[in-house]
């Protein structure tokens, strides 16, 4: 008889067992990189979460993009991140809270740029990482890399914890 394990595992490895992951799962594997640099944040997105990490009061939210995508072949994605300011957010799933504006305090833009035989969407030191305050971000629905760039440079994920930390203190 086959264990509800042996699904689970199946299924990662549909899911995650290729260099390159489709774009509806990579979520998952970046947040799980940030989870690891992050031990003392609870991970708490979820279906229809606000954020993705909190710490006390502090919120997350972890945005990602990459250059090679499995939908492309050989042509190469352009980034960009939604970041549009919402209507209000859901607590623990099941409760609507009235509340226009950004539902993170921090953001962190990830995008993998490798794009050789090499790009490996699952190796967290092919990530570069930028992390922006809220209060930084532009009036815009959208964000791409170039205004991202101007807002952060691009940290390694040895130096994530470091930036973020960086960010939350201000």
């Amino acid at each position: 008889m086959t264990t509800r394990h042996q699904i689970v595992d199946a299924a990662a490895h549909f899911l995650f067992g290729k260099p390159l992951v489709v774009n509806v799962y990579r979520s998952i594997l970046v947040e799980a990189m940030v989870a690891a640099a992050l031990p003392d944040w609870d991970w708490c997105s979820a279906d229809y979460a606000s954020y993705d990490f909190r710490r006390g009061d502090l919120r997350l939210e972890v945005k990602q993009s990459a250059l090679r995508q499995t939908w492309l072949g050989q042509r190469l994605s352009k980034p960009s991140w939604d970041i549009a300011p919402r209507t209000g957010y859901w607590t623990a799933g099941s409760t609507w809270v009235s509340r226009p504006g950004r539902n993170a305090d921090v953001y962190i833009f990830a995008l993998h740029d490798t794009v050789d035989e090499t790009a490996d969407h699952r190796e967290p030191d092919q990530w570069n990482f930028f992390v922006v305050a809220a209060t930084n971000l532009p009036p815009v629905k959208r964000i791409g890399l170039a205004a991202v760039s101007r807002l952060a440079k691009p940290v390694l994920y040895a130096a994530l914890a470091k930036a973020i930390d960086g960010q939350c203190r201000k």
